[in-house]
């Protein structure tokens, strides 16, 4: 009897003894379970009680006209909750993909709108055949259970895995819009951002981001207690150069992420000589179960030219820390 209770409680669970606990713990209750699932309420009871015995433990307790769960059905009904909605995503997007080429693709949003989006079209047209799908998120994606095969990350060289690829750093530079620095003599030298309304992120000081801030260039360029003519205050990077496009001030932007504007003029940068470093750097990881795949391969190749580009854009001299996997 033991050995049979101990072989019981270690095979895999049901995934349809899942589906109807994770009803039965959202409605709390039996019967709107059931309704939902289109079964009977004691083929739902039967479900769950399997499922107890598999576990070897209550997960609710009954009650008269309600049923509550047990520490032990919270606990399973947060990993029911994370896990059944990633294996229905998964589900729809092979059937949906049946006999097509794609390539999922997850990233932060700003490096999306600002790098990634305004190339793919030279991807498509290259490979008409495939198909791209991007989940554009600052929540970062478990490599090993999303069903994504490309992630672009962006952070230092120690947080990342050791198949990383380099694909370029970073330095920070203050950039503006011609029209608002129509007057050649408008900057000359760093103090004369005073005369500005300088753009930044609202919460760069309350969170990790400190080395994007304006204090930090400011520091770096011995004007320690220089005040613009006004802040202006944005939550994401892309918003930031978009107020800085139309004229609205001066932003301290990430390099990399503003090569093309510069090099179509819709951008200038007035001090190039005070760029300054930045600890972080770009990285694509191909995921390992995908790197086989042909329309994998392409895509990866086709970010390493656009990597390329953007390094000899930006004069990119890599660290030689983290120079391994760089093309």
């Amino acid at each position: 009897m033991l050995h049979s209770q101990t072989h019981l409680r270690t095979r895999p669970i049901s995934a349809g003894y899942l589906r109807a606990f994770e009803a039965v713990a959202r409605h709390l209750n039996f019967r709107a379970a059931s309704e939902e699932m289109a079964l009977t309420q004691s083929a739902v009871s039967r479900q769950i009680q399997s499922l107890e015995d598999e576990v070897g433990v209550p997960l609710f307790l009954r009650h008269t006209r309600a049923v509550e769960l047990t520490s032990a059905g919270a606990q399973l009904l947060q990993a029911v909750t994370h896990s059944l909605p990633r294996i229905d995503a998964a589900v729809r997007q092979i059937r949906q993909s049946a006999g097509r080429k794609t390539v999922a693709v997850t990233t932060f949003a700003s490096f999306a709108s600002m790098w990634l989006i305004p190339r793919l079209e030279d991807f498509q047209r290259a490979h008409p055949d495939i198909d791209i799908r991007i989940d554009a998120s600052d929540a970062l994606l478990d490599l090993e259970v999303s069903d994504v095969d490309v992630a672009l990350r962006y952070g230092p060289a120690g947080n990342m895995p050791p198949s990383a690829t380099r694909l370029f750093g970073e330095q920070l530079t203050p950039v503006a819009s011609p029209w608002l620095l129509k007057d050649a003599t408008a900057v000359k030298k760093p103090a004369d951002l005073a005369q500005f309304a300088l753009i930044e992120a609202g919460d760069a000081h309350r969170t990790h981001l400190e080395w994007l801030t304006w204090r930090r260039w400011f520091d770096e360029q011995d004007l320690p207690r220089l005040q613009p003519k006004r802040w202006l205050y944005f939550n994401y990077a892309h918003q930031m150069v978009q107020a800085a496009l139309t004229g609205q001030g001066v932003v301290l932007a990430r390099l990399p992420m503003v090569a093309e504007h510069l090099a179509s003029g819709d951008l200038v940068e007035p001090l190039p000589k005070a760029r300054i470093g930045s600890p972080m750097t770009y990285w694509m990881v191909v995921v390992p179960r995908s790197i086989e795949r042909p329309e994998i391969r392409a895509f990866r190749d086709w970010l390493v030219a656009q990597a390329r580009a953007t390094r000899q854009a930006t004069g990119d001299v890599p660290d030689p820390d983290t120079a391994d996997n760089i093309d």
